[in-house]
């Protein structure tokens, strides 16, 4: 590789060594810049001869009169001064030329060349949920409640969300009453569940302390999370581009719930100090941001008025499971003539005909070519699998949705929580003294939200605890559900998500047995004791690092 097309002389070599990891070589990585800038830069370079190093001397450091380059990179790098007044105005002037530089050299898709790390604290877990459905472009973190005990006070106050309206309405004192019992409970019966856990599995000789303790903890929490409600307030925190903001503040302007469309005001206004130019059309009196409006409250209304009006439905279904409701009887000849695809001269359609004529034993070799070789689940099968689509369709505690929503490469769908689908009981509390005092809570928690939601069905979602079952929909294709089963179901996992992912493969399983291949790294077993191996190896890997 020739390294020498791009020629410097010493003082842009040195200019350069501040913003680039490399002066010489063809590959290296911009540093000391904002997001605007770098952003900038790349949408220009799409549109220029010159290479980026040459392109950031000559368009943007050169030409600082109006980009004001030398205020907004020194702003970068001193993050925690205060900013002189002309320095403010050079860096608003600018603006403008950023601005224009994102419009005029690509289409939506330059919003991502420029991203933030945002926080989001002390917003409740049905929040947080509405704000990881935008999957594409961000990656959520959210506060764990395997590891982290919440039953903390806080100037003596249980953590979870007032909602305005109902702190403004008659069912103030019943909401507030039933999450402080909600809260109450889960906290009374830590430690005695603790007790049985440790009874029921006392620690092995060759276990560390730390290990068992984290593991017998994250025991006890699984188990009690069912009781925490939907209002309790969580912390996240989101790496984003800026195209995924965009859209993520587009949506939560446009919520009925007042914390969603509080969220988008606070995220609009941080994120516009760090990346304006990518976030500027989510301002709620951009004429983008007003057009989607417009559209986004048209066709819920539509379909909500639509939907009241029809009185046609069928009887629902209440009971919980995971039903495969949908899938494309050709899946495996897709698949195989996908497979064919890349490594001969034919058509889909011409591999499609000769897969029918092929035998089965044919077929099997096909597949087998791009499943046997397989070591572990992060070796990943070829895209011919997203040739096969299912729809399934799982009615299953709030807190196994909640795992399972973070899988952003399938498309999905939930209902408004409720209480009308019955609730999850751990078996490791049933036919104890806890599973009374357990089920009492959850059963006032369901006449409350029954009384709520009368009124207020979105807000009444607040009271509701996670064990109660919910209602949504997978579309998901091949690849995607073989990822998510075999992660989902290996020893570490919730006993919920796990059984959903071990369901899902043997659904599919079922219907086509060419496929069961492609599940290989599915663990169908049972754990017991399932994190104590995880933070086993945790505990072993910080020894050697000691």
């Amino acid at each position: 590789m020739n390294e020498d097309y791009e020629e410097f002389t010493d003082s842009q070599l040195k200019i350069l060594e501040r913003y680039v990891t490399n002066t010489r070589s063809h590959i290296f990585v911009l540093r000391n810049l904002p997001e605007v800038i770098k952003g900038a830069l790349f949408s220009r370079y799409s549109r220029s001869s010159l290479g980026l190093r040459s392109l950031l001397l000559k368009e943007f450091i050169s030409n600082d009169e109006e980009t004001a380059f030398a205020s907004i990179a020194g702003a970068h790098e001193n993050e925690d001064d205060t900013l002189p007044t002309s320095q403010i105005t050079a860096i608003k002037k600018a603006q403008a030329f950023y601005d224009r530089i994102l419009d005029g050299y690509g289409d939506d898709s330059i919003g991502e060349l420029g991203g933030a790390h945002l926080a989001i604290e002390n917003v409740s877990m049905l929040a947080a949920k509405i704000i990881e459905d935008c999957r594409i472009g961000g990656s959520p973190l959210e506060k764990s409640t395997r590891y982290i005990y919440f039953d903390q006070k806080v100037k003596g106050e249980y953590l979870f969300y007032r909602e305005p309206i109902l702190m403004t309405s008659a069912y103030r004192e019943v909401y507030v009453q039933t999450c402080n019992m909600l809260f109450e409970t889960y906290g009374k019966l830590i430690p005695p569940l603790t007790e049985m856990m440790e009874a029921r599995f006392p620690k092995e000789e060759q276990s560390s302390k730390a290990a068992y303790a984290a593991a017998i903890r994250a025991k006890v929490l699984d188990c009690l999370r069912g009781l925490l409600p939907a209002g309790t307030l969580t912390n996240m925190g989101i790496y984003g581009n800026g195209r995924f903001f965009d859209s993520m503040i587009h949506k939560l302007h446009c919520q009925n719930l007042v914390e969603l469309q509080e969220i988008g005001k606070r995220c609009y206004e941080e994120l516009a100090k760090v990346i304006p130019s990518f976030i500027r059309r989510a301002e709620p009196t951009h004429k983008t941001h007003v057009g989607f409006a417009q559209f986004f409250e048209a066709m819920q209304t539509e379909l909500k008025m639509i939907t009241k009006q029809n009185t046609e439905f069928p009887q629902r279904t209440t009971a919980p499971g995971i039903r495969l409701i949908s899938y494309d009887s050709d899946a495996v000849l897709k698949v195989t003539s996908a497979m064919l695809f890349g490594y001969s001269n034919k058509g889909l359609t011409e591999l499609m005909d000769y897969s029918q004529r092929l035998s089965e034993e044919e077929i099997a070799r096909i597949l087998d070519a791009g499943a046997s070789a397989r070591e572990n689940r992060r070796q990943k099968s070829p895209r011919a699998l997203e040739h096969a689509n299912f729809t399934f369709e799982i009615i299953a505690d709030f807190g196994a949705y909640r795992d399972l929503h973070r899988h952003r490469l399938l498309s999905q769908e939930r209902q408004l929580l409720s209480c009308d689908y019955g609730y999850f009981i751990p078996q490791e509390i049933i036919g104890t003294a806890l599973e009374k005092e357990y089920c009492e809570a959850l059963q006032k928690a369901k006449e409350v939200y029954d009384n709520i939601a009368a009124e207020l069905p979105e807000e009444a979602q607040y009271v509701v605890p996670m064990a109660y079952n919910i209602r949504w929909y997978f579309h998901v294709n091949l690849r995607a559900l073989q990822w998510m089963c075999e992660l989902r179901s290996s020893p570490a996992g919730h006993p919920n998500y796990r059984y959903i992912a071990q369901e899902m493969a043997q659904e599919v399983c079922k219907v086509f047995p060419q496929f069961e291949r492609f599940f290989k790294f599915v663990d169908y077993q049972g754990y017991e004791l399932g994190r104590l191996g995880q933070e086993q190896r945790k505990e072993e890997k910080l020894l050697k690092l000691s």
